[in-house]
């Protein structure tokens, strides 16, 4: 089954993950709402499977791209009036290319973390003063 050979070979990527690509994310407010909107996007497999060929890492990345469904409207859309269609292709490349963004709607799990640790960290309660006894 083709769905299986396309699950297996996306399974590699994500048992190979370098956790370096944090660092592309960090501080960058629009690689952010990419990644955040990703995850919230309806991304799947095509109907009909184009052939693979060939067993580099890189052929094998680019067939799984090109064997990915999704809407790029709705994604403009989930990110916000601040990106065009035009100014998100510059920066998938970027997040594609550099193995951030998955073919299945996931993300890099380093960077995954990464968002989540500062989302907990934006969140924290601060100690509460105590007002001076009068």
């Amino acid at each position: 089954m083709k769905d299986d050979r396309f699950s297996e070979k996306l399974a590699w990527f994500k048992q190979n993950e370098r956790p370096e690509t944090v660092l592309l994310v960090a501080d960058n407010p629009d690689m952010v709402k990419i990644i955040v909107a990703w995850t919230s996007l309806e991304v799947r497999p095509v109907e009909k499977f184009t052939e693979l060929t060939g067993e580099s890492q890189s052929h094998v990345w680019e067939w799984l791209w090109t064997n990915t469904s999704y809407s790029k409207t709705e994604l403009v859309d989930l990110i916000g009036i601040s990106f065009s269609e035009a100014g998100l292709e510059s920066k998938m490349k970027l997040l594609v290319g550099n193995r951030i963004l998955y073919p299945d709607g996931t993300v890099n799990s380093f960077v995954g973390r990464y968002l989540r640790e500062q989302v907990l960290k934006h969140f924290e309660t601060k100690p509460k003063r105590h007002a001076a006894k009068g």
